[in-house]
């Protein structure tokens, strides 16, 4: 059974994407355009659904969980995307059975050795609530001295919205700071009574204005692959692709590596940050 956090945050999930539709865009073209509030109404929802609105409005409240079948109508209705049905699924307890573990995190040993293995690619090993668990000499060199850092620190989103050197590597830093809320949020779907992520989120909150916007906006993203522009200080600007490596022994680990297309100029600068690396590491 999922806990009163995982069916509030349902509740208030549901609510934010349906406030984003028009009847016009599900296909309700008559309807009252008299409206108080905007969005669609809940028993609009329920009608799509083919559900009672009673059923619905409980739903929404966090005080009952829909079935799978239900579950998936709802997403349909309300346009969800991969990232956001999966996060649905997370919240309504499907795979409620996976043991969530608090204990502190090791980078799992093949991780570390293909973490080793790349010398020239900057590479992190990101674990539960977007922790930097471990990194290699060229992470530090294009991201920031993460061994400089107390280990309460290293997070990634953590640095992404505090750390004036890690902000000003994003030229599209808003970009960058709303994919990482989205990613923590799914990662607060998991385990939501985490208590160093509800510090974190608490902290965050409290400092920054945007994070506060963007996490009451309850967008949700999975890490997988993209492209980011870094304004790097010693090589200037580089177009960075990035991936991820889930670790099967351990789900909650991901290697995230950037890497730059053969012969571009990002991967002769990498070249250049990995020299400048090696002189400064002497």
């Amino acid at each position: 059974m999922r806990s009163n956090e995982h069916r509030s945050e349902l509740g208030a999930f549901l609510k934010a994407r349906r406030m984003e539709l028009t009847p016009d865009m599900v296909g309700l073209p008559g309807a009252d355009r008299r409206r108080r509030v905007p969005g669609l109404r809940r028993e609009e929802v329920a009608q799509l659904a083919s559900i009672s609105t009673d059923y619905y409005t409980r739903l929404e409240q966090g005080r009952r969980l829909a079935s799978e079948p239900v579950l998936d109508a709802i997403a349909r209705v309300l346009r969800l995307d991969d990232d956001e049905r999966e996060y649905l699924s997370e919240l309504s307890g499907r795979d409620s059975a996976r043991p969530r573990r608090r204990s502190g995190q090791k980078v799992r040993p093949l991780l570390g050795r293909l973490l080793d293995s790349l010398h020239d690619i900057p590479a992190v090993v990101i674990g539960r609530r977007m922790d930097v668990i471990a990194w290699n000499p060229m992470a530090s060199a294009l991201i920031t001295d993460f061994g400089r850092l107390p280990e309460r620190n290293r997070n990634y989103v953590r640095l992404v919205f505090t750390d004036p050197g890690v902000r000003a590597l994003y030229p599209e830093w808003e970009n960058v700071a709303r994919t990482c809320v989205a990613q923590l949020r799914m990662e607060a779907a998991r385990d939501p009574k985490d208590p160093r992520l509800i510090d974190l989120i608490g902290e965050l909150s409290l400092r920054d204005e945007d994070f506060r916007r963007w996490w009451g906006s309850h967008r949700v993203a999975v890490r997988s692959m993209g492209t980011k522009v870094i304004r790097h200080p010693v090589v200037g600007d580089l177009t960075l692709d990035w991936d991820t490596l889930s670790c099967v022994t351990d789900p909650d680990q991901q290697l995230v590596t950037w890497t730059a297309e053969r012969g571009s100029p990002s991967h002769e600068q990498l070249r250049i940050l990995a020299s400048w690396a090696a002189e400064a590491a002497h």
